[in-house]
């Protein structure tokens, strides 16, 4: 099934792109899809996986690449434009129902500046660079200021991973007894 063929909707509202190879991408693209539904089962944004289908990508935006997709989050506005990265996620806050109160703040600008949009551009440069570590694959490697963290992620996960099933045969350590000991004999103390 073609996740593009409902392209009229598409026109009339914005289309959140998202990798749904990555673990990440696809708890937000649900988070969002979940948030986007409105009392009457309208939505108010569009969530669609990438796929594998450069063509049906280009459809919707011919200046779309499907590595670039996957690379970084897209969402393609109704205009045709298309918003990219921090600016994307500050998108589909506003079209949230449920965070559309606090969404405008990422528009606010001071001397030119826009603090919250940066701080925004600053946490998704973040999480895209750590979402290797965080279970996608077909994120590929690291960034490279990530790549000594992943040692440290490695050596936790097998240590909190899990533990081999104790055997049940008989040793003699006091690490071994799990329930409690039976009592001796009272036949042994009378004698």
């Amino acid at each position: 099934m073609n996740p593009f063929s409902k392209t009229v909707e598409a026109q009339s509202k914005p289309i959140l792109l998202y990798n749904d190879e990555c673990a990440v991408c696809r708890r937000i693209g649900a988070w969002v899809q979940k948030s986007a539904r409105s009392k009457p089962g309208e939505t108010s944004i569009l969530e669609r996986p990438i796929g594998d289908d450069p063509k049906a990508l280009r459809a919707l935006n011919p200046k779309l690449d499907i590595w670039d997709a996957y690379a970084t989050i897209h969402v393609l506005m109704p205009d045709g434009s298309m918003k990219l990265g921090g600016e994307a996620v500050a998108e589909v806050l506003r079209d949230l129902p449920n965070t559309k109160w606090f969404a405008w703040c990422f528009a606010i600008g001071i001397f030119g500046f826009r603090p919250c949009q940066m701080i925004l551009d600053l946490g998704y440069l973040i999480l895209s660079d750590v979402r290797p570590l965080l279970g996608c694959e077909s994120c590929g490697m690291p960034s490279f200021w990530v790549r000594p963290i992943v040692g440290l992620i490695k050596w936790v996960k097998t240590i909190s991973g899990k533990r081999p099933i104790p055997s049940q045969a008989s040793h003699f350590t006091s690490l071994s007894a799990t329930g409690p000991r039976p009592l001796p004999a009272k036949a042994a103390f009378r004698s």
